[in-house]
């Protein structure tokens, strides 16, 4: 019989549980696979069960049905937190309590359910007040469990049970939660349960194994909830792995001013500094730390001062719980070798740890932590190397905010997520990704944000709560995205029916400009000036480490000086593609381009190109003068004709002036070069085989630039000229002779010789296939993995959008494969084309130049088939050496 339920805590070893840590993760989450070994290592965690994803997964096969063996291993569970606790579950005397948590194998925070106080009902809550001593505590709990419970497992209006909190304590004048007293909160309680029988249409559920059941159902359930969705859709979690369920004694910060509960980090996630960081509440429970219900007090007294705050923190407040604290931090640092994420809870005096996870982390700090872990021993360089997210070095490449630009700073937060945005005010997350997709940048502004927000989040440019802390759901979430966030802003009022935002006398209205400094915790009204950042310090580090253990190279893609040299900057070793036909769109030589489509010979077409051979020239120059001594692939004329044609009769008018012909003439001649689909019409290779001129002035430019630029420096350039969309050999030969031709003639012309090589763009099913006779001419492919996708998948990456995110939820394909590679397919067409190319010219180059060159997982299968090099935009050639290296180490 399959086992489904594993016991942790009371000296019990996750019994049965894989010994591995992978394995145990695997199988129990990694929450659960966490508290199974701080129970190990002795510290105090509260006894529980973990039912395994292996029973998430079937729950889903099955149609949401348990195996009957499940019932009886839950019982045992139970009977397990009794035994050490000495409480029982639905004892009306002693009632035990207990949370139910979800625990992914990756952590995924605040977008699953969990249920807190469970097992209270009317009776339990008065034995509760009695063994507590403590009434107001025990009817706290009871409304928090309501509240909870109807919201997560009953799916009731969450909204109806804040407003009737809210009104409670106005009609009481209070202003906190901690002002109400144990009659308010029976008062709460009984309109809390009024609520339910009048939307359920049932009373609360009083049977505490029917409550139980509920819960580990809505948890379960809770890993196809939409916000679950888009978050493992973001971070590439696949939907099969499912959640653990964790069932775990209660144990209660909320039983007066000798409890709390906090979130802490072993290092500071925002900068990674080696200090303290987190956050606490006095007589509290966990979900009012994180749910950014009441703004937490600092953890530390240096972080108390440092943010001129008045209430005391935990370390002066509780100073040898602090102590006791600050050594079980260092105990799992060490013990997991990384910067740990811990919940905790102080009840009346005694410390017990609820989680700890490897945090979330900026770029920034992951590669301090990484560097200063490294440096001190406790991992390794190629260790520090995998412990950074390629994509999160996304954050570190784009330019934050001037500090000597003017500031019109209407308010202060807490610095949640570091980094600088500025965007149009919008005051909800459907409205945020429907104004993002229309081409806006937007701040999303709340009063404090949800899991829900998960989509708002992603697509703002930047996050601003009016409540919450460093620790709240709106921060961590923030900071694993590499969004700027500004949260606890508390002197924001926030007018959703109206889209106001108020902050003293002044208001913003929904579409107004708005800035926000997520480092410094700074709101500002208009849009602040930007500076490039400097690339240095530990990110130099890192990638030094990785540059040593690295095999592929890593090149660009890029056709103008500013980006070649924002690439070679960030150490990119060549350009991977060069697409010529952006230098035809300057509005300096549209005309002539123009005028060559339209030209109805070749003499007509000859006379334009004559126009533009030296401003290509002069374009080839200045990217080769960036790029000396290094390999440039430029891809010769490629899109259909008809992109460049022009379509108002002003153009018209224009080009035959220049052509010296009518417009009529013109038009009749647009008309026969329209095509019904250009995608797979008359471009690419085609146009060199139809009209050759094309090819020999671009290939004349090409190497007339080269050796003005090896006269020049005294060191040449190294052109790799790539005919792109061939799809038989005969095509390549073809234009192969032509590129031979223009560069045995410039080469006699200034005599003067340089290397270079002719290949072709693989973009086509036919060309991966046919690769062992095309290179019998060609000297380098280079993977078009965008077209290649398309023409593989038959799938339009400018339309795919309207159906891929559907297709991504049903598991139809893995994810976007015009993000990620698909490997299956497209990648089998590239392995065969490698395998074939290889055996006709053992030495050939290969690379990729589509945008899967800056995906992480592509750049693993490119390091698996041995391709030579991947070429990514500018920005992303950190990202790629990073991922290049982290592919190598993973391939030993």
């Amino acid at each position: 019989m399959t086992q489904y339920v594993y016991r942790f805590g009371g000296g019990m070893d996750a019994d049965g549980a894989p010994g591995d840590s992978t394995e145990a993760r695997n199988l129990l989450g990694g929450k659960g696979a966490n508290l199974a070994e701080m129970a190990n290592i002795g510290l105090p965690v509260p006894p529980g069960f973990t039912i395994s994803t292996e029973m998430c997964t079937k729950y889903y096969a099955d149609g949401g049905i348990y195996p009957d063996s499940l019932t009886a291993e839950v019982a045992q569970g139970v009977a397990h937190i009794e035994t050490v606790t000495g409480k029982k579950f639905g004892d009306a005397a002693d009632p035990l309590l207990v949370s139910v948590r979800s625990g992914a194998r990756a952590s995924m925070p605040g977008m699953m359910d969990t249920v807190l106080n469970l097992g209270l009902n009317d009776e339990t809550v008065e034995g509760l007040a009695k063994t507590s001593g403590d009434e107001r505590f025990a009817w706290d709990s009871y409304r928090r469990f309501i509240q909870m419970y109807s919201d997560v497992v009953l799916e009731l209006d969450h909204d109806s049970f804040e407003e009737a909190l809210e009104i409670a304590k106005e009609d009481n004048g209070f202003f906190t939660d901690t002002e109400m007293e144990s009659k308010h909160w029976k008062a709460l309680v009984a309109e809390y349960k009024a609520l339910v029988q009048d939307q359920w249409g049932k009373p609360f559920p009083q049977d505490v194994n029917d409550q139980l059941w509920g819960a580990v159902s809505a948890v379960f359930g809770s890993w196809q909830a939409e916000r679950a969705k888009v978050y493992r859709r973001l971070n590439d979690i696949p939907g099969e792995w499912g959640t653990a369920v964790n069932v775990q004694a209660m144990v209660f910060g909320n039983m007066g001013e000798t409890s709390a509960t906090g979130v802490a980090f072993t290092r500071n996630p925002s900068n990674g500094d080696g200090v303290y960081y987190g956050e606490w509440l006095i007589n509290a429970q966990g979900e009012d730390v994180v749910a950014g219900i009441r703004t937490p007090q600092y953890l530390s007294k240096a972080a108390r001062e440092e943010a001129n705050a008045k209430p005391l923190s935990m370390e002066e407040a509780m100073p040898d719980t602090y102590k006791e604290l600050t050594d079980v931090f260092d105990l799992l640092e060490r013990h997991y070798r990384d910067m740990q994420d811990i919940e905790f809870t102080v009840e009346r005096g005694k410390l017990w740890m609820l989680q700890t996870r490897s945090g979330k982390r900026t770029a920034k700090a992951a590669l301090k932590i990484a560097v200063d872990m490294a440096n001190d021993g406790l991992i390794t360089e190629e260790e520090a190397v995998l412990r950074v997210d390629p994509m999160a070095l996304d954050q570190l490449l784009h330019p934050t905010l001037d500090p000597d630009a003017k500031r019109d700073v209407l308010t202060s937060g807490l610095p949640a997520s570091p980094g600088a945005a500025s965007g149009l005010i919008v005051f909800d997350s459907d409205t945020a990704e429907r104004r993002t997709e229309m081409g806006d940048d937007v701040i999303l502004v709340r009063v404090e944000t949800s899991p829900e927000d998960i989509h708002g989040m992603h697509a703002a440019k930047g996050i601003l709560t009016a409540r919450g802390g460093m620790t709240s759901h709106a921060a961590v979430v923030a900071r694993g995205m590499g969004r700027p966030c500004v949260s606890g802003a508390g002197t924001i009022s926030i007018n959703n029916e109206t889209r106001v935002m108020k902050v003293g006398d002044r208001e913003l209205r929904e579409g107004d400009l708005l800035t926000i400094d997520g480092s410094n915790g700074q709101v500002m009204a208009g849009r602040v000036a930007t500076i490039q950042p400097e690339l240095v310090g530990d990110f130099g580090v890192l990638m030094t480490w990785a540059d040593k253990v690295r095999r592929l190279g890593v090149r660009t893609n890029a056709e103008t000086p500013l980006d070649c040299q924002v690439a070679r900057d960030f150490g990119a070793e060549g350009i991977g593609l060069c697409r010529t036909e952006h230098m035809f769109f300057d509005a300096s030589r549209i005309t002539a381009v123009r005028q060559m489509i339209l030209a109805s010979d070749e003499a007509g077409r000859r006379l334009a190109l004559a126009k533009l051979l030296p401003e290509q020239r002069d374009d080839f120059r200045q990217i080769f003068e960036v790029m000396v001594g290094l390999p440039v692939t430029i891809r010769l004329l490629d899109p259909p004709l008809h992109e460049f044609l022009p379509h108002q009769q002003s153009e018209f008018e224009e080009v035959a002036k220049a052509a010296d012909v009518g417009v009529d003439t013109l038009k009749q001649r647009a008309n026969e070069l329209h095509e019904f689909n250009p995608m797979l019409g008359h471009r690419g290779c085609r146009l060199g085989v139809t009209y050759p001129e094309i090819y020999e002035m671009q290939a004349r430019a090409i190497f007339e630039a080269a050796c003005e630029v090896a006269e020049a420096s005294g060191e040449a350039p190294i052109p790799e000229i790539m005919i792109p969309l061939v799809a038989t050999a005969r095509e390549l030969e073809l234009m192969k002779d032509a590129v031979d031709r223009m560069a045995k003639e410039v080469f006699a012309e200034k005599s003067r010789e340089i290397e270079y090589l002719v290949g072709t763009m693989i973009e086509l099913p036919r060309a991966a296939l046919m690769a062992d006779k095309i290179a019998e001419h060609g000297e380098f492919f280079s993977f078009g993995t965008n077209d290649l996708t398309q023409t593989t998948l038959g799938v339009s990456r400018d339309d795919a959008g309207r159906f891929l995110t559907q297709y991504v939820d049903k598991g139809i394909f893995p994810r976007d494969p015009f993000v990620s590679l698909d490997i299956e397919g497209v990648g089998q067409l590239i392995e065969i084309a490698a395998q074939r190319g290889r055996a006709t010219r053992p030495g050939i180059k290969l690379g990729i130049c589509g945008e899967h060159g800056g995906d992480p997982a592509s750049i693993a299968f490119c390091e698996k088939t041995g391709l030579d090099y991947v070429s990514a935009s500018p920005y992303r050639v950190p990202i790629a050496r990073l991922a290049a290296a982290q592919a190598a180490l993973s391939e030993k």
